[in-house]
């Protein structure tokens, strides 16, 4: 059919990767590290405006298996890039972006270090289930991963608002993505059946219990995006801007009145960037009360507007990916849809009655569709 549900992949636990690492490294791992990838039900582009979002853990995850070195080195393997070996020393090889893999792990040791965390050196073995570029943060998932790798073989602990914020800022510095804090706080203190409410200015948490009725289901468009590129620190710029313009510390402290009274003095683009931010913290506090309602009709109409601000507000979805949204719609069972991540390709994320996931994949055809069930964050087995 060309499609699959719950997609095929090598089932990655505890007890293989540390043989793995146990045959390319001679010696079994200190530790080994679970972070999940994470899906945004609702609130994209409001982490950064210091809005809400709503997202959930998803039961696909980057797993780090690490032992400590004598030296203050870090020897990377990596089975998910073809089972790239590479050496890396944060000391001397520091600076910022390169366009790799190892910034994330490089990023986070260094970011680490300055914070007078006792980081050494370690070898790290990583796999991961989490598609790259289709907005499931598989990049967060593989900073927690480390950083918590990294503090197990120091012996050390952080908290893990602390520990979000020191990934959040190896992102910024060394992959050259100014993201929100949203996904790696999600990846870290997400909890199990539930989506997490997230006020991303005071980082106050809410766990959400999803509805035993409601399905999570993931699509896969196959276009991968790069937020490092350019198109994504364009969207924070013009979100500073029309909060410049409008006098308010963010967007966060907009309301749909004080915008509409705007109209004229913020360019349209900058307008409609606004509007998006602004009807978003909305509708992910709507979406909140209706899964508390068990009114998952009134969610999927939620989702289904986002989407469409998404696309023509803030103008980061495409055509591939509405084709999703649209084929979606269409499927019984399926009460809403929209674009997931940061936009410029991914995923949709779609909430379905229980099985619609196969209907929803044999009317996409080509994509690759799965359930997600809603994990628990990142921690050290």
């Amino acid at each position: 059919m060309g499609m699959v549900v719950h997609a095929p992949r090598r089932r990655l636990t505890r007890t293989a990767l540390a043989e793995r690492f146990s045959s390319r490294f001679g010696r079994p791992p200190a530790h080994v590290v679970r972070a999940p990838g994470r899906v945004n039900l609702i609130g994209d582009h409001t982490d950064y405006n210091d809005g809400f979002v709503l997202p959930i853990a998803i039961d696909r995850a980057t797993w780090v298996a690490a032992a400590p070195r004598a030296d203050r080195r870090l020897h990377l393997l990596s089975e998910q890039m073809s089972g790239e070996d590479i050496e890396v020393d944060p000391a001397v090889d520091g600076g910022g972006p390169r366009g790799h893999w190892s910034d994330y792990p490089r990023g986070v040791a260094c970011v680490l270090r300055a914070a007078s965390y006792p980081i050494g050196g370690a070898d790290l073995l990583v796999a991961s289930d989490v598609p790259v570029g289709g907005g499931l943060s598989s990049s967060a998932a593989l900073e927690v991963a480390t950083a918590l790798a990294l503090l197990a073989c120091a012996g050390t602990r952080v908290e893990p608002a602390t520990l979000a914020r020191l990934c959040q800022q190896a992102e910024h510095d060394f992959a050259g993505t100014p993201c929100g804090i949203m996904d790696q706080l999600a990846v870290v203190a997400a909890r199990a059946g539930h989506a997490m409410l997230l006020d991303c200015r005071s980082l106050a948490i809410r766990h959400v219990p999803l509805p035993e009725t409601a399905d999570v289901v993931v699509c896969d468009s196959g276009v991968r995006h790069a937020l490092a590129d350019g198109a994504y620190a364009r969207c924070r710029e013009d979100c500073a801007e029309a909060a410049r313009m409008l006098g308010v510390t963010a967007l966060r402290d907009v309301t749909a009145a004080h915008l509409d009274a705007e109209l004229d003095r913020l360019p349209p683009p900058l307008w409609r960037r606004a509007r998006h931010v602004v009807s978003e913290n909305a509708r992910v506090l709507e979406l909140v009360e209706a899964l508390a309602r068990d009114d998952l009709e009134r969610a999927g109409r939620v989702m289904t507007a986002s989407h469409a601000s998404l696309r023509d507000d803030f103008a980061v979805s495409g055509p591939e990916i509405d084709r999703l949204v649209v084929l979606a719609a269409a499927v019984p069972g399926v009460h809403g849809s929209r674009l997931t991540g940061g936009g410029f390709g991914g995923c949709t994320v779609s909430l379905a009655a229980p099985d619609a996931a196969v209907l929803l994949a044999e009317r996409v055809g080509t994509a690759s569709v799965f359930r997600c069930t809603p994990a628990a964050g990142a921690q050290v087995t």
